[in-house]
């Protein structure tokens, strides 16, 4: 049986880069800024079949220029085969 994760971060940032860094965090094929603040905050949702990979794209985002810290708000994982029954 294969795994799906899904979590969601704060992640705050030079404000002045708020939108280039959202770009950047949205290129990636697993992630999605579905809410952003003018003052530097953006809330990302991850989703992936791998844990690995996911922990590989919050690092990522972490050290992105102009990125000033990040915080793992949410994580859920569930097996593949009980997504397909529900």
């Amino acid at each position: 049986m294969s795994e799906f994760h899904v979590c969601s971060l704060i992640v705050y940032v030079v404000a002045e880069q708020l939108e280039s860094i959202k770009k950047t965090i949205e290129s990636l094929p697993v992630a999605e800024v579905p809410i952003l603040g003018e003052s530097g905050k953006l809330v990302v949702v991850l989703e992936g079949e791998q844990k690995n990979d996911i922990v590989g794209h919050f690092d990522y985002i972490k050290q992105l220029p102009g990125v000033l810290d990040t915080t793992l708000v949410y994580h859920q994982m569930e097996e593949q085969s009980e997504l397909k029954e529900a």
